[in-house]
């Protein structure tokens, strides 16, 4: 097994809350602060060279998934900021964004410079979400570029919710595992 890549780069260095759960084979870059029982899962790619990555509590970036910031050239460049209890499906790519509380990212998706997606909002597997896009609290949007398609139902974000709390749970098993395979002779 490959334990995660824990790399300081340009002064930082990542820091990651003790509850968090970060699989083997991730690697994590620089200026990342990686929130109370949020989870990274195998081979995620947490590069903050240029700018820097926050990741809230309970949120989860799922298998494969890269998340990168756009630099800085005068004006700040774009951070990606994921709020709590945020869901990142598999092999997303999610670059200089802000992803407010209870926001979701499909398996996946793109979400570009520059976009914001508030909570309860759900961008589909798949989607693309181009640079300086807002997508409003409470809806689905979808397709190459991303476009509104419906507003989301109480049962779509109470799905969300139960997906965060899916993904905490499951930490603690894959943490629980790891620790035991670590600890045969």
């Amino acid at each position: 097994m490959t334990a995660p890549l824990i790399l300081p780069f340009g002064g930082k260095t990542p820091r990651i809350h003790d509850s968090a759960f970060v699989a083997p084979g991730c690697v994590i870059i620089g200026d990342v602060e990686i929130g109370p029982q949020a989870s990274i899962w195998y081979n995620c790619i947490l590069r903050a060279d240029i700018n820097h990555i926050r990741v809230g509590a309970r949120s989860n970036i799922q298998d494969g998934s890269v998340i990168h910031v756009e630099t800085d050239y005068g004006d700040g460049g774009h951070p990606a900021i994921i709020g709590d209890d945020v869901l990142i499906g598999h092999m997303a790519l999610v670059h200089g964004c802000t992803l407010q509380d209870r926001a979701f990212v499909g398996m996946g998706a793109i979400v570009m410079d520059g976009c914001v997606i508030e909570g309860d909002a759900m961008l589909a597997a798949g989607a693309m979400l181009t640079p300086g896009k807002r997508m409003p609290s409470g809806q689905l949007w979808s397709g190459r570029p991303a476009k509104y398609m419906r507003d989301l139902s109480e049962a779509d974000i109470l799905g969300m919710q139960r997906g965060v709390n899916g993904y905490v749970h499951e930490a603690g098993l894959h943490a629980a595992a790891l620790k035991a395979v670590a600890e045969r002779p």
